[in-house]
């Protein structure tokens, strides 16, 4: 068994002339819970989307749990959990009859029992009889995790999962990613451009800035390296400009 969950091999992706990610390679250890920082459009939510197998790489590749996204994409599927920054839902189905229906797609036949697991699990028992559409962002981004583990993935990958949440919405989730990962042992790959976040959450960090990596290392060598620095917020602008300049 490999001792990554995730590695990537000059993984690029254009559109037509431009270069959205450029030859990326990146390695995240089993049972890390990595956090992948950058301005708008350096990248962040193009590596995701190749590493989940929505979009096919123009060059490279890149391994999750050992299988290609490129070759062995089906088999991918099934070893990953998805929570995209705007999860959908069918708003007029209870929490119940959503889950029952993504259950199905990934192969559950008796769905009912690891339903009432997963909802124990995200802290939401008791809603599974209401219907979605009445939910705030931060209800529904726990049935959305709940349906991306609903098939015990090895690697649960987060798109800006606190995007648009209040406070203590934020804090709800970051509490649940970090239960998630400590309980179950779940790696977790996450996109946030909340910095403050990440130091509550991540073992480890990268950043891009144009598409490319600029900076990758555990939180606590990456704190280290920048004694001076008050927060993860100056060492990223530092750490921005260096590469700029």
């Amino acid at each position: 068994m490999t001792d990554f969950a995730i590695r990537t091999f000059e993984l690029s992706k254009s559109y037509g002339g431009r270069r959205a990610l450029d030859r990326l390679d990146l390695d995240v250890r089993r049972g890390e819970v990595f956090g992948l920082l950058g301005h708008n459009g350096a990248g962040k939510t193009t590596t995701v989307s190749l590493l989940t197998t929505l979009l096919a790489p123009t060059g490279g590749d890149a391994e999750i749990v050992g299988r290609s996204v490129a070759r062995r994409a089906d088999v991918v599927r099934r070893s990953i959990g998805y929570l995209p920054e705007n999860v959908r839902f069918y708003d007029d189905l209870t929490v119940l009859e959503n889950l029952r229906f993504f259950a199905r797609l990934s192969g559950l036949r008796r769905p009912d029992p690891r339903i009432a697991e997963v909802l124990e699990l995200v802290d939401f028992t008791g809603h599974d009889r209401e219907k979605v559409g009445t939910f705030s962002k931060g209800m529904r981004q726990r049935v959305g995790i709940a349906q991306a583990i609903l098939h015990q993935p090895e690697v649960l990958f987060l798109d800006e999962p606190t995007s648009g949440l209040d406070p203590v919405g934020v804090r709800s989730l970051r509490d649940l990613i970090v239960r998630l990962n400590a309980e179950l042992g779940m790696t977790v790959f996450m996109n946030t451009h909340l910095l403050s976040e990440v130091t509550k959450t991540c073992t480890s960090i990268g950043i891009l800035r144009q598409g490319r990596l600029v900076h990758h290392d555990t939180l606590d060598a990456t704190l280290r390296r920048f004694p001076g620095e008050e927060s993860l917020e100056e060492i990223y602008f530092r750490l921005d400009a260096a590469v700029a300049s």
